[in-house]
């Protein structure tokens, strides 16, 4: 047997580097997935196949425009295209139905300010500071405050990341011991509300700025959990409410790159809680080595769009312990890892 000489092994190796680089580089895929999200044409082609001129009348776009955007991606396999300009949906593109039970429909919304955010990217290599600050001249909350439509959008995108997260943040620990959870920093209550649907004894205090839980209302009346929910608006960093047996803090502190500021929400937690309390910390650690993880892609993520990023646990144990908290140990799920931290 002949075995390949290394000079004609190398380029072998060098082409498959070359188309893997070229994919990772690719944004048109990603913007025209997102696009075509925003569009609902999954949901069009629940039934079967159409052709692309109804499918342009029904979303209000140019054929010949929608006709480029789907040959794209089926050439990805997320659509197919088994007549001319008639489209299908893949198994792969079946989650992108509003009625999948797994739907990613929302989860990746075309927000235009988040990507022009991302066109800032060498800002924040440069400063290591928020690019989104640097494009609009104002932090990614102060901007979603002034724009409640592309805030909705978000807020869904999160409805949709939190039911993916809750299929492995509720087994993964004994929530049912805690009478009252109090999600701190929780957004329109998609998670508390999956919570209190699987606790039917426990009760709820949604905490967050005001104008973020004015839209929890709907969420919870959907889950059936309003009754035993209290809806809070403040800042997380002057006081939260005091009473709950359980303090979640999920994607909050990493949101938060200054430690002096994420010190002042866990002080302000760490105020509320009772000698027998828990704070639960959600969210990504930081941690070195070449295996992938969700939790490098969002660090990235929130360096670009709030100036945050992820914690070691040695600096999370630090921080904790200054607060006055002391932290007690680490639940690994197959997703984000539970922190979690008594009064010390």
């Amino acid at each position: 047997m002949t075995l390949p000489s290394p000079a004609a092994a190398a380029p072998s190796r060098d082409a498959q580097s070359v188309a893997r680089l070229t994919e990772m580089a690719d944004y048109i895929v990603p913007f025209t997935l997102r696009a075509v999200c925003d569009l609902g044409v999954a949901d069009l082609l629940a039934d079967g196949p159409r052709p692309v001129r109804e499918l342009a009348r029904e979303t209000g776009t140019d054929p010949r425009a929608l006709l480029k955007a789907l040959r794209a991606l089926a050439g990805r396999g997320v659509f197919s295209e088994p007549e001319p300009e008639a489209f299908a949906l893949t198994d792969l593109g079946q989650p992108l139905r509003s009625d999948h039970p797994r739907s990613l429909r929302d989860a990746y919304p075309f927000i235009p300010a988040d990507i022009q955010a991302w066109a800032s990217l060498p800002h924040s290599l440069r400063t290591g500071k928020a690019a989104f600050d640097h494009a609009h001249g104002r932090d990614y909350w102060a901007y979603m405050a002034e724009h409640p439509d592309e805030s909705a959008r978000f807020d869904a995108s999160q409805r949709a990341v939190t039911r993916r997260e809750v299929r492995t943040l509720l087994p993964a620990y004994p929530w049912s011991r805690f009478g009252t959870v109090a999600d701190v920093g929780g957004g329109n209550g998609a998670f508390l509300a999956a919570l209190l649907d699987a606790n039917p004894g426990m009760r709820g205090v949604l905490f967050d700025q005001p104008h973020v839980v004015a839209a929890a209302g709907p969420v919870l009346a959907a889950a059936g959990v309003a009754d035993r929910c209290t809806v809070v608006g403040g800042s997380f960093f002057a006081s939260v409410p005091s009473g709950a047996d359980a303090y979640v803090l999920k994607r909050a502190l990493y949101d938060i790159g200054d430690d002096d500021r994420a010190l002042e929400v866990l002080r302000a937690v760490r105020a509320a809680m009772s000698p027998d309390a828990r704070l639960l910390v959600i969210e990504p650690l930081s941690e070195p080595g070449d295996a992938f993880s969700w939790g490098k892609l969002y660090d990235l993520l929130l360096l670009v769009m709030r100036g945050g990023g992820g914690r070691s646990r040695a600096r999370l144990e630090e921080l904790m312990a200054t607060a006055g908290l002391r932290l007690t140990g680490v639940v690994r799920t197959r997703g984000l890892p539970i922190v979690e931290a008594r009064p010390r």
